[in-house]
């Protein structure tokens, strides 16, 4: 298959801490988590694991949903393009809490912060192309999530603060940016494409490679750093107090519908639909469709696209839309896991494993093949997926009890730990 093809399918159908926040001296150990002895590792957030895994099932629902054609099906609404925001802006607390949560630390520790987090970015983006290589419709996330990780190491001791700012402000002029070039410098890209190794075998492939990353691919720098700029923002903030995860709750929910809100206001009464209609010439529901039919950007045709919030469009609305479901999706997991630990294990097992479980199933794709992806779906309809669902679970439960990191969490653990490491005794 084409690696630029479509992510749908034509049917009709216990690690060891790694994400860590430094507790408070003296304070006692919150409901819901494990204590610590003296001088161990601090413990690790629950709730951001199972929003992770959350993320990360989403994922598996927009991959085997029956109906994944159907932009009318509530669950394909639900899903799509929603997980992988979630993901970014848990990648930006990820990054927060691997370089010392709501207290970053400074000098030899901070430049050891640094290469460990390089070294992530690394290995994420190899296995990225690897995945890419498996030739499935999946549009993976993982060379994007590397070259995130990359572009926030220069950003660790930045304050929270500013780091907010600069993702609002971002998730505004990026989309625009991203307009005005491909309307007018990088013409004729293929829209929602993915690196793959043997675009890195020539000088213009490698030129089309940046272009995918910076503007053109499904997942782009321009429109897809706000998330790990706000995520970062969220991490540097004190997540095991109460108020705070309130306060994401609350502040995301107002976000997602006022987003929302706003651009069905723009799009619809005040004639937004109308005037892409004039442009195309065609009628206000074909405007529709193609507005809302995006693979990482919105169609250059006219600036009004941008008032859109259909999900992987990376128009202003739709980034601050996605952004505020996912600080109030964090900040309920956050809330719900001190207080239902036991209930949450599953999504939280899946979380701690999110990227063996992620790429785990991208090769189950490539092992069913496009023929048997249709099969499946079309005459076993929801089967597959719940399949799917409960033997991921079932799995990360069993691994997470018994043998504690994943495979591939565990080799980008050793490997990043390894590079702190060294440039510590430099």
């Amino acid at each position: 298959m084409r690696r630029h093809s479509s992510q749908h399918f034509p049917t009709t159908r216990r690690a060891r801490r790694c994400a860590h926040h430094r507790g408070m001296p003296g304070s006692r150990p919150a409901p819901g988590l494990t204590a610590r002895a003296p001088g161990t590792a601090p413990r690790r957030l629950v709730g951001i694991d199972v929003a992770r895994g959350i993320a990360v099932l989403g994922m598996f629902v927009a991959h085997f949903n029956p109906a994944q054609l159907d932009r009318g099906d509530w669950l394909q609404q639900l899903v799509s393009g929603r997980p992988a925001a979630l993901f970014a802006v848990l990648a930006g607390i990820s990054v927060a809490l691997l370089s010392g949560g709501s207290r970053p630390r400074r000098g030899a520790a901070l430049r050891a912060d640094r290469a460990r987090l390089a070294t992530r970015a690394v290995l994420l983006f190899a296995l990225g192309l690897a995945l890419t290589s498996l030739g499935t419709p999946v549009k993976e996330i993982l060379t994007a999530y590397g070259v995130l990780f990359l572009l926030a190491i220069p950003l660790l001791a930045v304050p929270p603060l500013i780091l907010g700012c600069a993702g609002a402000a971002l998730a505004v002029l990026g989309p625009i940016a991203s307009f005005f070039l491909r309307s007018t410098v990088i013409t004729g890209s293929e829209p929602g494409a993915t690196p793959a190794f043997e675009d890195f075998l020539t000088g213009d492939g490698s030129v089309r490679v940046m272009e995918m990353l910076l503007v053109t691919g499904v997942y782009p720098v321009l429109t897809w750093l706000p998330f790990v700029l706000v995520g970062l923002s969220i991490g540097r903030l004190d997540l095991r107090s109460t108020a705070i995860r309130l306060r994401l709750l609350v502040v995301g929910s107002a976000l997602a519908v006022l987003a929302h809100g706003v651009s069905w206001l723009l799009l619809n009464p005040l004639g937004g639909y109308a005037r892409i209609a004039a442009t195309l010439g065609t009628n206000p529901e074909h405007a529709r469709d193609v507005a809302t039919t995006t693979v990482g950007t919105v169609p250059t045709g006219d600036a009004a696209f941008l008032l859109t919030t259909a999900p992987h469009s990376g128009a202003p609305l739709e980034i601050f839309a996605a952004t505020g479901a996912a600080m109030a999706l964090i900040g309920a997991a956050l809330l719900l896991a001190e207080r239902f630990p036991r209930t949450l294990r599953p999504p939280a097992a899946v979380g701690a494993l999110a990227l063996t479980c992620y790429a785990g199933h991208v090769l189950v794709i490539h092992l069913i093949g496009y023929e048997g992806m249709v099969f499946l779906l079309t005459e076993w309809a929801y089967l597959p997926l719940l399949v799917l669902i409960v033997g991921t679970t079932a799995a990360a439960m069993a691994w997470r009890t018994w043998l504690g990191r994943g495979p591939l969490e565990r080799l980008v653990h050793e490997l990043a730990t390894g590079a702190g490491k060294l440039v510590r005794r430099a």
